[in-house]
């Protein structure tokens, strides 16, 4: 299916991104890729989005496990002719599951993209935090579009 294979490409470009960083990054190191706009750093984060609930590693693997079945229940059951549904989902699953593999397996999740706007330091993140974003944004218009629709 279309939505699982999103998914997997996420996952790919996640765990591929990260594994360049920890194999060719020392800690803190970091890369100009546009001056005083984009740079690479590498980091890491025992946390949620912001370093929240930061070194709660098991709340992260139940919460994680539960969404991850819910969406792909909520995949097969209701994104079968909901193109903007699936995909929505499809990228946050990935980006679910991109750093559940890192928290798994490093106890920690990579993060390396770091944005600066104007005076303003944005927290660095990685693809799957993007794929999760974009996600929610997705799934956001989706809800505005189908209630709009049910509303005519």
């Amino acid at each position: 299916m279309l939505y699982y294979l999103i998914t997997l490409v996420v996952i790919a470009i996640d765990q591929l991104t990260k594994w360049l960083i920890v194999k060719n990054m020392n800690l803190g190191d970091s890369i100009t890729v546009i001056p005083h706009f984009f740079y690479i750093t590498s980091t890491r984060n025992t946390g949620a989005a912001f370093s929240i609930l930061e070194g709660q590693m098991w709340l992260f693997y139940a919460i994680t496990i539960v969404v991850i079945l819910g969406i792909i229940y909520y995949i097969q059951k209701h994104a079968k002719f909901k193109y903007l549904l699936g995909v929505s989902l499809a990228l946050i699953l990935g980006g679910a599951i991109g750093n559940f593999i890192d928290r798994l397996f490093r106890g920690e999740v990579v993060d390396f993209v770091q944005l600066h706007f104007v005076h303003y330091d944005f927290a660095i993140f990685n693809v799957a935090d993007s794929s999760l974003t974009i996600g929610v944004i997705l799934l956001f218009i989706f809800v505005l579009m189908d209630d709009r629709k049910s509303k005519e």
